[in-house]
Order: C-alpha cells, then structure tokens, then sequence
C-alpha cells in the first residue's frame, strides 16, 4: 500500500461484529459470502475478493488495484465524490 501512498503499518485488522454492522449505513465486505453478518435494513455488498495473505506482490497489487476501482465507482454512483 506504501506503493500508492498509504501507510498501513498502525493498522490492524478488526472482525466485523454485528454491533458495527448496525451502526454502518451501507456494508461492505470483501469475500465473506454468506458468512457476513446480516443486519435487516442495512444495505450491503459483498466483493468477491481473494484474500491477499500470503499471495505475490503481484496478485496483491491486483487485488489492491480492484478494490480502488470498486471504491471509485461506489464513491461516483453514490454521488459521494468532492466536487
């Protein structure tokens, strides 16, 4: 992530708990399927995404690049980008 800008090394990764889900006003979850939490009313998305542990740094860099353009396209179509 360094790559593009983004450090990540105070980072630590977080389960999702069905507390959190309800706070959120739309879920995204990344490969989870079935198995995400489900909270009634709140809109969610799965991205089927591979897991990034232990790939190449190729395969990651994919996966990096695919989550920004899913990001970039959520931020347009919602209407979320700066203007």
């Amino acid at each position: 992530m360094a790559e593009v800008g983004l450090d990540l090394r105070a980072a630590t990764p977080r389960l999702l708990t069905r507390a959190m889900a309800a706070e959120a006003q739309l879920l995204i979850t990344m490969g989870c399927g079935e198995g995400c939490p489900v909270v009634p009313g709140l809109r969610r998305q799965d991205w089927p995404l591979p897991d990034p542990h232990g790939q190449s740094a190729a395969v990651v860099r994919r996966i990096r690049d695919e989550v920004q353009a899913r990001v970039q396209e959520l931020v347009v179509s919602h209407g979320w980008a700066r203007s």
